[in-house]
């Protein structure tokens, strides 16, 4: 950022016309796994401090990055805001991914009743940096609609927006919330 001189982890969106939306990942990746993982991305980034989303023909689609799915307030947030689909740019590492990268992305798409998809680098032995891969698009129920491997591969998949509106409508908790027991965090 010129005025502060911080550095961010941004992520931004374009359309055939010109830039759709920007976002600057709120949670930085500081992490200990002993034996396995350290990683302090607080060292030089700086997180950023809005939910984002973007509207294209089809559905207006929330933008987060990588860390940030572990944080489920900004996915409700998402929903909360109209989201149809939720789309985080993420490098999950070879401890954290085989463990964590479907589970968290199909929590958040069943939690919040929307599309989630997660595109990934590939996997590159051979880089500083070993990223899962597994590049995967989650229906609104929390199935798996297709997964790429951990080689680089294109994922090319067709929304049918009927089970958003099916699982919605038979299970509406996006109405059901109680915020006399507990805050809405999208307020």
């Amino acid at each position: 950022d010129a005025e502060t001189n911080n550095i961010y982890n941004t992520c931004t969106v374009y359309s055939p016309t010109g830039a759709l939306a920007s976002h600057r990942k709120v949670h930085l990746f500081d992490i200990d796994i002993p034996g396995k993982i350290k990683f302090k991305e607080s060292k030089t980034l700086t997180g950023g401090t809005t939910a984002n989303y973007f509207h294209t023909e089809f559905a207006r689609i929330g933008l987060n990055l990588c860390y940030d799915i572990r944080f489920l307030e900004l996915a409700t947030i998402a929903a909360w805001q109209g989201c149809h689909a939720m789309v985080y740019p993420g490098a999950f590492n070879l401890t954290t991914g085989p463990l964590h990268w479907e589970l968290l992305q199909r929590a958040r798409a069943n939690d919040n009743q929307f599309f989630f998809s997660m595109c990934s680098p590939a996997w590159d032995i051979t880089a500083g940096y070993h990223s899962w891969g597994h590049s995967m698009v989650v229906d609104s129920y929390g199935r798996v609609l297709a997964e790429a491997d951990e080689n680089e591969t294109i994922l090319h998949v067709d929304i049918d927006p009927e089970p958003f509106h099916e699982v919605r409508a038979g299970i509406p908790v996006t109405k059901q919330h109680r915020f006399d027991v507990y805050p809405n965090v999208s307020a």
